[in-house]
């Protein structure tokens, strides 16, 4: 089938208007490429590489083609016959291998950038000079970068946390490795709202990064190595779901059946894995016993306005964009307006709006604008790469707006009612 329902829903061949930067196109080269038709050169890997994964063809499709499998494939096939330039082939070894998978070495990173952060060296880097040394995609996300930290969910609050008043369920908390490190108060106030909804949280201590940034960039066995992993960290934990509050991660963990399929020894843990995986939004609203929300620097006469923008791989694939606007209208003293195609990827897409800076420029400009006809005062989502990606939008396209980005978590945190603006201890 080629019908083109995937055309306008893609953001590639909606800034381009061109076939091969369309999920049907991008088809259409891997079937040429598989039948012999067509070497995989190197225009070919800059199509694939030109996908933003964003996989919003895949609900729009109807023939169920899964898109986002066939270009991981296409992925994981360039990555087992590229040829890096040395400084590539070690940065790609030093993230995939030599700090995602390492808990030890990720709280390292985040105590390092800390240290950059609160010692002056910020300043120091940035008034030298020496910053221009590098990639103004990565200069600009320095800029935008969230406090690190060293200390994680597990260091602040322990691997066990109880449910205020009678227990609903027993769940565990995946808390990611950006999470954990530049996000870590997020991850905190996912715990202690699920403790205010009724729920005890258990964060098992061995569990691993989820393998999707492997993933993305064709590092398949590595991905793979990494679902094993925590597959055997949650196997014993007693518990009814794995929460997630990013939705890049929660949409791997979705698929760590198919993932593992071929994996004889994993293939029915993972299933049943892949089944418990929920996001935070939509285990509060299915589940959740909620506390009263309010925001209180505001009144029913003089709301706050608020927005938000979709995490493409929380709507496309955990299929779940209503829970977070349901618990956003229960919050008292807000008007929530509904941004024009917030559906719509913002660039972030892991690492693309690093690797692939001017498109996700373009993609980020579109959005801006629609953002800023909401003229909302906060701009929430629910994912740290959309969080960070819109951040930069603010900052580079807000036109001196006063709009602030943030997690639906921490929004919904610091507003449970007497709690105020300011967040909660």
């Amino acid at each position: 089938m080629r019908c083109g329902f995937c055309l306008p829903a893609c953001p590639t061949f909606r800034e381009t208007g061109v076939e091969p930067e369309s999920p049907r196109g991008r088809i259409a080269l891997m079937k040429a490429v598989a039948d012999g038709l067509m070497d995989p050169d190197q225009a070919f890997q800059d199509q694939m590489n030109h996908c933003l994964g964003c996989r919003a063809c895949e609900p729009v499709c109807p023939a169920d083609v899964k898109y986002g499998q066939l270009i991981e494939q296409a992925r994981d096939a360039i990555e087992d016959h590229a040829e890096h330039s040395a400084p590539v082939s070690g940065l790609r070894k030093l993230i995939f291998k030599g700090v995602f998978p390492h808990r030890s070495r990720l709280r390292l990173l985040g105590k390092s950038i800390a240290f950059y952060q609160k010692s002056g060296l910020r300043s120091l880097a940035r008034g030298s000079g020496v910053m221009k040394l590098l990639p103004k995609s990565v200069r600009e996300m320095e800029r935008i970068l969230p406090d690190a930290s060293g200390q994680g969910v597990i260091e602040r609050l322990g691997t066990v946390y109880p449910a205020k008043g009678e227990p609903i369920a027993r769940v565990a908390l995946f808390r990611g490795c950006v999470m954990d490190v530049l996000f870590a108060e997020t991850n905190v106030n996912t715990v202690k709202l699920l403790s205010e909804a009724g729920f005890e949280v258990v964060i098992p201590r061995e569990q691993a990064c989820c393998g999707a940034l492997h993933a993305h960039a064709g590092e398949m066995e590595q991905a793979r190595d990494l679902a094993r992993r925590n597959l055997e960290a949650f196997k014993d934990a007693g518990i009814s779901y794995i929460v997630s509050n990013a939705g890049g991660c929660g949409a791997l963990l979705v698929e760590y059946d198919h993932l593992l399929s071929e994996d004889p020894a994993y293939r029915e843990p993972a299933r049943e894995f892949s089944d418990r995986v929920i996001d935070v939004s939509r285990l509060l609203v299915e589940r959740g016993r909620l506390p009263s929300f309010a925001d209180e620097e505001a009144n029913a006469a003089n709301p706050v306005t608020i927005t938000y923008q979709d995490s493409c791989h929380l709507r496309n694939v955990m299929r779940s964009s209503d829970a977070p606007r349901q618990l956003m209208k229960q919050v008292a003293n807000v008007t929530f307006t509904e941004m024009c195609e917030a559906d719509r990827c913002c660039g972030s897409a892991g690492i693309y709006n690093i690797t692939q800076p001017e498109m996700a420029g373009q993609v980020l400009e579109h959005k801006m604008e629609n953002a800023r006809d909401t003229q909302a005062r906060y701009l929430l989502t629910s994912n740290p790469g959309c969080l960070l990606q819109m951040k930069l939008g603010v900052e580079k396209h807000g036109n001196g707006s006063p709009m602030e980005v943030k997690h639906v978590v921490d929004f919904l945190y610091e507003r449970i009612a007497g709690g105020g603006t300011s967040g909660k201890p």
